[in-house]
Protein backbone atom coordinates (compact mmCIF):
# COMPACT_ATOMS: atom_id res chain seq x y z
CA UNK A 1 0.00 0.00 0.00
CA UNK A 2 1.18 3.50 -0.79
CA UNK A 3 1.99 5.87 2.09
CA UNK A 4 -0.52 8.32 0.65
CA UNK A 5 -4.29 8.41 0.77
CA UNK A 6 -6.40 7.78 -2.32
CA UNK A 7 -6.11 11.49 -3.22
CA UNK A 8 -2.31 11.18 -3.47
CA UNK A 9 -1.63 13.42 -0.47
CA UNK A 10 0.24 12.21 2.59
CA UNK A 11 -2.27 10.56 4.89
CA UNK A 12 -2.70 12.73 8.01
CA UNK A 13 -3.34 12.00 11.63
CA UNK A 14 -6.29 13.94 13.03
CA UNK A 15 -6.61 14.27 16.78
CA UNK A 16 -10.29 14.76 17.58
CA UNK A 17 -10.42 15.73 21.20
CA UNK A 18 -12.30 17.57 23.90
CA UNK A 19 -13.83 16.78 27.26
CA UNK A 20 -16.02 13.72 27.89
CA UNK A 21 -19.45 14.29 26.39
CA UNK A 22 -18.17 16.61 23.66
CA UNK A 23 -19.27 14.22 20.91
CA UNK A 24 -15.91 12.79 19.82
CA UNK A 25 -17.07 9.19 19.51
CA UNK A 26 -20.15 10.26 17.57
CA UNK A 27 -18.27 12.50 15.16
CA UNK A 28 -15.10 10.42 14.58
CA UNK A 29 -16.83 7.66 12.57
CA UNK A 30 -18.53 10.33 10.43
CA UNK A 31 -15.12 11.82 9.63
CA UNK A 32 -13.55 8.43 8.95
CA UNK A 33 -16.39 7.49 6.62
CA UNK A 34 -15.58 10.51 4.44
CA UNK A 35 -11.86 9.74 4.09
CA UNK A 36 -10.49 6.90 2.02
CA UNK A 37 -8.80 4.80 3.23
CA UNK A 38 -9.32 5.57 6.90
CA UNK A 39 -8.91 4.29 10.43
CA UNK A 40 -10.80 5.37 13.55
CA UNK A 41 -8.80 4.85 16.73
CA UNK A 42 -11.03 5.09 19.78
CA UNK A 43 -8.57 6.01 22.53
CA UNK A 44 -10.79 4.68 25.33
CA UNK A 45 -10.21 1.20 23.90
CA UNK A 46 -6.48 1.58 24.57
CA UNK A 47 -7.12 2.27 28.27
CA UNK A 48 -9.57 -0.65 28.37
CA UNK A 49 -6.76 -3.00 27.32
CA UNK A 50 -5.25 -2.67 30.80
CA UNK A 51 -6.67 -5.72 32.57
CA UNK A 52 -5.19 -5.33 36.05
CA UNK A 53 -3.71 -2.36 37.83
CA UNK A 54 -5.67 0.23 35.87
CA UNK A 55 -6.11 3.65 37.44
CA UNK A 56 -8.96 5.96 36.41
CA UNK A 57 -7.21 8.14 33.81
CA UNK A 58 -8.43 11.45 35.23
CA UNK A 59 -6.81 10.83 38.64
CA UNK A 60 -3.37 12.39 39.31
CA UNK A 61 -1.85 9.00 40.15
CA UNK A 62 -2.66 7.81 36.59
CA UNK A 63 0.01 10.05 35.02
CA UNK A 64 2.52 7.26 34.24
CA UNK A 65 -0.21 4.93 32.99
CA UNK A 66 -1.59 7.70 30.76
CA UNK A 67 1.87 8.38 29.32
CA UNK A 68 2.24 4.70 28.41
CA UNK A 69 -1.21 4.53 26.80
CA UNK A 70 -0.67 7.73 24.81
CA UNK A 71 2.71 6.45 23.62
CA UNK A 72 1.03 3.25 22.36
CA UNK A 73 -1.74 5.32 20.74
CA UNK A 74 0.85 7.51 18.97
CA UNK A 75 2.57 4.39 17.61
CA UNK A 76 -0.69 2.95 16.33
CA UNK A 77 -1.79 6.22 14.74
CA UNK A 78 1.44 6.82 12.86
CA UNK A 79 1.76 3.14 11.99
CA UNK A 80 -1.57 3.28 10.17
CA UNK A 81 -0.68 6.64 8.59
CA UNK A 82 2.58 5.16 7.27
CA UNK A 83 0.44 2.57 5.52
CA UNK A 84 -1.52 5.31 3.75
CA UNK A 85 -4.54 5.49 6.05
CA UNK A 86 -6.14 8.75 7.14
CA UNK A 87 -6.24 8.33 10.92
CA UNK A 88 -8.85 9.82 13.23
CA UNK A 89 -7.81 9.54 16.87
CA UNK A 90 -10.85 10.03 19.08
CA UNK A 91 -9.98 10.69 22.71
CA UNK A 92 -9.14 13.12 25.47
CA UNK A 93 -5.78 14.34 24.20
CA UNK A 94 -5.01 17.58 25.97
CA UNK A 95 -2.21 19.95 25.00
CA UNK A 96 -0.08 18.25 27.65
CA UNK A 97 0.25 15.21 25.35
CA UNK A 98 0.65 17.01 22.02
CA UNK A 99 4.44 16.93 21.97
CA UNK A 100 4.45 13.12 21.62
CA UNK A 101 2.24 13.40 18.54
CA UNK A 102 4.30 16.31 17.15
CA UNK A 103 7.54 14.36 17.49
CA UNK A 104 6.00 11.37 15.69
CA UNK A 105 4.53 13.59 12.95
CA UNK A 106 7.90 15.26 12.42
CA UNK A 107 9.72 11.90 12.28
CA UNK A 108 7.16 10.47 9.85
CA UNK A 109 6.82 13.63 7.76
CA UNK A 110 3.05 13.44 8.20
CA UNK A 111 0.45 16.18 8.60
CA UNK A 112 -1.01 16.43 12.10
CA UNK A 113 -4.34 18.09 12.83
CA UNK A 114 -5.75 18.98 16.27
CA UNK A 115 -9.49 19.62 16.48
CA UNK A 116 -11.06 20.32 19.86
CA UNK A 117 -14.81 19.84 20.27
CA UNK A 118 -15.85 22.10 23.10
CA UNK A 119 -19.58 22.47 23.63
CA UNK A 120 -20.62 24.64 26.56
CA UNK A 121 -19.96 23.07 29.97
CA UNK A 122 -23.64 22.61 30.82
CA UNK A 123 -24.18 20.68 27.57
CA UNK A 124 -21.09 18.50 28.09
CA UNK A 125 -22.24 17.58 31.60
CA UNK A 126 -25.76 16.83 30.35
CA UNK A 127 -24.44 14.55 27.61
CA UNK A 128 -21.85 12.77 29.75
CA UNK A 129 -24.14 12.12 32.72
CA UNK A 130 -26.86 10.82 30.41
CA UNK A 131 -24.70 8.12 28.85
CA UNK A 132 -25.42 4.51 29.64
CA UNK A 133 -22.54 2.75 27.87
CA UNK A 134 -20.34 0.63 30.10
CA UNK A 135 -16.95 2.08 31.10
CA UNK A 136 -17.83 5.67 30.25
CA UNK A 137 -17.35 8.60 32.57
CA UNK A 138 -20.73 9.81 33.84
CA UNK A 139 -19.75 11.55 37.09
CA UNK A 140 -20.40 15.29 36.74
CA UNK A 141 -17.44 16.70 38.69
CA UNK A 142 -14.64 14.98 36.71
CA UNK A 143 -16.47 15.96 33.49
CA UNK A 144 -16.59 19.60 34.63
CA UNK A 145 -12.91 19.49 35.56
CA UNK A 146 -11.93 18.11 32.16
CA UNK A 147 -14.06 20.77 30.46
CA UNK A 148 -12.13 23.38 32.46
CA UNK A 149 -8.85 21.86 31.26
CA UNK A 150 -9.95 22.56 27.67
CA UNK A 151 -11.47 25.98 28.46
CA UNK A 152 -8.46 28.18 27.72
CA UNK A 153 -6.08 26.68 25.19
CA UNK A 154 -4.09 29.85 24.58
CA UNK A 155 -2.33 29.61 21.22
CA UNK A 156 -4.41 26.52 20.38
CA UNK A 157 -7.75 28.29 20.88
CA UNK A 158 -8.28 28.53 17.11
CA UNK A 159 -8.43 24.70 17.04
CA UNK A 160 -11.71 24.79 19.00
CA UNK A 161 -15.14 24.15 17.52
CA UNK A 162 -18.10 25.00 19.77
CA UNK A 163 -20.51 22.26 18.79
CA UNK A 164 -23.16 23.05 21.42
CA UNK A 165 -25.87 23.77 18.84
CA UNK A 166 -24.57 21.69 15.94
CA UNK A 167 -25.99 18.36 14.84
CA UNK A 168 -23.39 15.59 14.40
CA UNK A 169 -23.41 15.80 10.58
CA UNK A 170 -22.97 19.58 10.65
CA UNK A 171 -20.11 19.21 13.15
CA UNK A 172 -18.40 16.63 10.95
CA UNK A 173 -18.85 18.79 7.85
CA UNK A 174 -17.27 21.81 9.56
CA UNK A 175 -14.37 19.68 10.76
CA UNK A 176 -13.80 18.17 7.31
CA UNK A 177 -13.79 21.63 5.75
CA UNK A 178 -11.36 22.90 8.40
CA UNK A 179 -9.07 19.91 7.92
CA UNK A 180 -9.09 20.41 4.13
CA UNK A 181 -8.25 24.11 4.55
CA UNK A 182 -5.54 23.36 7.13
CA UNK A 183 -7.34 25.27 9.89
CA UNK A 184 -6.58 22.56 12.47
CA UNK A 185 -3.08 21.69 11.29
CA UNK A 186 -0.38 21.76 13.92
CA UNK A 187 3.14 22.86 13.24
CA UNK A 188 5.49 20.04 14.07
Amino acid sequence: MSPTGSDGALAPVVLLTGPPGAGKSTIAPLLADELDPSVHLHADDFWACIRTGAVLPYLPEAQRQNEVVIDVLVGAAFGYAAGGYHVIVDGVVGPWFLELFRVAARAAGRPLHYAVLRPQEQEVVRRATGRTAENTLTEPEPVREMHRQFSDLGELEHHVLDSTDLAPRATADRLLLGIARGAFRLGT
